[in-house]
């Protein structure tokens, strides 16, 4: 039996996380920081991370960050071993949470200093991943990639029951976003229609008719996206197609403030990206579109009902078989796979939460 946060046991002298990416990803490592630090107030967490992720989750009370670049290579490995020690007093962590199995996050994880190496069960091990570890957390399948990420805490005899996030978000950032548009009661529809995966991505023509049933609704409707070619092409491409007034904010705001701007909206549209991951996080409804990864596992973790799942519909396709059939996280990032998620998919996820909104009373 686990000791709850209120009798944990002894806690580690120091606890080093591994988690480099990415943006959504990190977000789920948060409310595994706030087990181990309600268990545990004064042990002194490091998280090695990557530097986007950084900015994104700066300010973070009570974690040393400590930021590596991948285009550093092996000499910046040895920097950050360095850094490490400096930061440790001289001293091995008591424990080390290595909590991505990508081929180079397993060799940086061999520069890290830590008597215990805490890593994922088998089933989700690969890149040589058990060479660097020397203990696992337990296997459980079907479960969602945070449930995964707050397991690491059992073989330290804690369990994680309460799922908090906590970004933090400075008040300037809110007050950025507040003043986008006028707080005047209207709905607001957020597209961020990019993921770093391209085959996530849903098609203009059908974002930009989205925009327009959500216009006709009476929605106000807003374009948010970061600084890339594709989000910028993305965005005009939608406008083109849109005879929505859309309110255009790609590439305008920061990684500060899009945490901000996420949680003003009535509902966020997105594919499995980062944004839907922290617009989560931050309490927003979201409108996920998936097909290419199955939203049980990698999905909005507090909320579903919103979102387009054709993840079954992929799989037979393109894999021959059920999605239930398939090893669990197996993605299907085909060409088109999204073109199985219809406009009407959208519409009638965009219509269950305005259907929500006036049993609650608003428009």
């Amino acid at each position: 039996m686990h000791p709850n946060a209120s009798h944990p046991g002894p806690a580690p002298a120091s606890l080093c996380l591994l988690r480099l990416s990415a943006l959504g990803d990190v977000t789920h490592v948060l409310p595994l920081v706030h087990t181990l630090q309600k268990a545990w107030p004064d042990l002194p967490l490091t998280w090695i991370i990557g530097k986007g992720e950084r900015r994104l989750l700066d300010g973070l009370p009570g974690v040393d960050f400590v930021e590596y670049d991948k285009s550093t290579g092996l000499a910046g490995m040895r920097v950050m071993h360095r850094e490490l020690l400096a930061r440790n007093g001289g001293r091995r962590f008591d424990v080390l949470l290595q909590m991505q199995v990508a081929a180079r996050a397993n060799l940086l994880s061999a520069f890290v200093p830590a008597r215990r190496r805490i890593g994922y069960d088998h089933a989700r091990s690969r890149d040589l991943h058990g060479l660097f570890i020397n203990e696992r957390i337990p296997a459980r399948s079907g479960i969602h990639v945070l449930d995964a990420i707050g397991s690491f805490c059992e073989p330290l005899g804690l369990k994680q029951t309460d799922v908090a996030w906590n970004l933090p978000v400075p008040d300037d950032a809110h007050a950025w976003a507040a003043a986008q548009w006028p707080d005047d009661g209207r709905p607001a529809l957020l597209i961020s229609p990019c993921s770093s995966h391209v085959r996530r991505n849903w098609y203009p023509e059908r974002w930009a008719a989205l925009a327009d049933h959500a216009d006709d609704a009476g929605w106000r409707v807003v374009l948010c996206g970061g600084r890339s070619q594709l989000e910028r092409d993305t965005g005009d491409a939608i406008a083109a197609q849109s005879r929505a007034p859309l309110l255009d904010l790609i590439g305008k705001d920061t990684l500060k403030q899009l945490p901000a701007l996420l949680a003003r909206a009535t509902l966020v549209a997105t594919p499995d990206s980062g944004p839907m991951h922290i617009a989560n996080a931050m309490g927003a409804k979201v409108l996920g579109l998936h097909a290419a990864s199955n939203p049980r596992r990698s999905g909005t973790y507090s909320d579903l009902s919103f979102s387009v799942d054709r993840y079954d519909d992929a799989a037979r396709k393109f894999l021959g078989k059920p999605g239930d059939a398939l090893k669990w996280g197996t993605k299907i990032e085909f060409d088109d796979v999204m073109a199985l998620v219809t406009v009407d998919d959208a519409i009638a996820a965009f219509e269950r939460r305005r259907a929500q909104l006036v049993a609650c009373g608003n428009s």
